[in-house]
């Protein structure tokens, strides 16, 4: 359906500029001191210690009472959005300021590394076994999907194996034909 003409002069004229955050390399947004290159760098951090930098930042230029509520908003972000989606099943405890998250950080980065790196390795193992077991049983019902979704390191160890030596997808999971 076409607008009617008389009513054109009635319609908003939106302009709006579309930022890919992604585009920007963090080196180029680290030299910039404000809060929407501290934003796509956190939503960018691929580590624990680039975002306990990034907060360092914020809680200098957000100092001051008349930043409070936009340090609040930053401590909501972080604590309910970009965290847990970061450290998927780790527990964050209970913080209502930049600086208490920060020096919890600075506690916690080297577990959540590690954490992320066995977590990396075991996708990494998954789609490996995903991908053979493709190649060799043709693609995979719906069930194995599960199973290799679920599964934890030693099993996909075990799986990867026996890979190796059975004759059915059955047989690779354990089961019989």
């Amino acid at each position: 359906m076409r607008p009617r003409p008389q009513l054109r002069p009635r319609q908003p004229q939106l302009r709006y500029l579309l930022l890919e955050e992604r585009r920007y390399p963090e080196a180029d947004l680290a030299r910039l001191p404000n809060v929407a290159a501290a934003l796509f760098r956190l939503e960018n951090a691929q580590a624990p210690e680039n975002i306990q930098r990034v907060i360092a930042c914020l809680v200098e230029w957000l100092a001051g009472a008349e930043n409070a509520s936009l340090r609040r908003a930053f401590v909501v972000w972080l604590k309910r959005v970009l965290l847990p989606a970061r450290v998927p099943g780790v527990e964050i405890p209970n913080f209502s300021e930049l600086e208490e998250l920060h020096d919890m950080l600075a506690e916690r980065v080297k577990t959540w590394t590690q954490e992320w790196k066995d977590q990396g390795r075991q996708e990494g193992e998954a789609k490996l076994l995903r991908r053979q077991l493709t190649r060799r049983f043709g693609p995979l019902p719906s069930w194995a999907e599960e199973r290799l979704g679920q599964a934890d390191e030693a099993e996909l160890e075990e799986w990867g194996d026996r890979v190796l030596e059975c004759r059915s997808l059955k047989e690779v999971f354990g089961g019989s034909d």
